[in-house]
């Protein structure tokens, strides 16, 4: 989990676990990060590898891709491998 808080602060845009809390929500764009499943490798009837899912969602008033950029930079200078979805 340090590794993503590292991760996240190198993005350079505001960012919590899930949601920010009531009031407390900055100015756009901004990140919202949650750990919804995992996908362990096996061996011997224990978790020989933990491989955790992580989303990112960025949030804008309108498309930002200054601030997508940004986000696929730091993604990219640490090796993960990515998909992108719009909602």
């Amino acid at each position: 989990m340090e590794k993503l808080i590292e991760i996240m602060n190198k993005i350079g845009l505001p960012f919590a676990y899930d949601h920010f809390a009531a009031g407390e929500s900055p100015d756009s764009p901004f990140i919202c990060y949650l750990t919804p499943n995992s996908d362990n490798f096996a061996a011997d009837g224990q978790v020989y590898y933990k491989i955790n899912e992580i989303h990112i969602e960025l949030y804008t008033d309108c498309r930002d891709l200054s601030a997508e950029q940004k986000v696929e930079a730091v993604l990219d200078e640490h090796g993960i491998f990515y998909e992108k979805s719009e909602t």
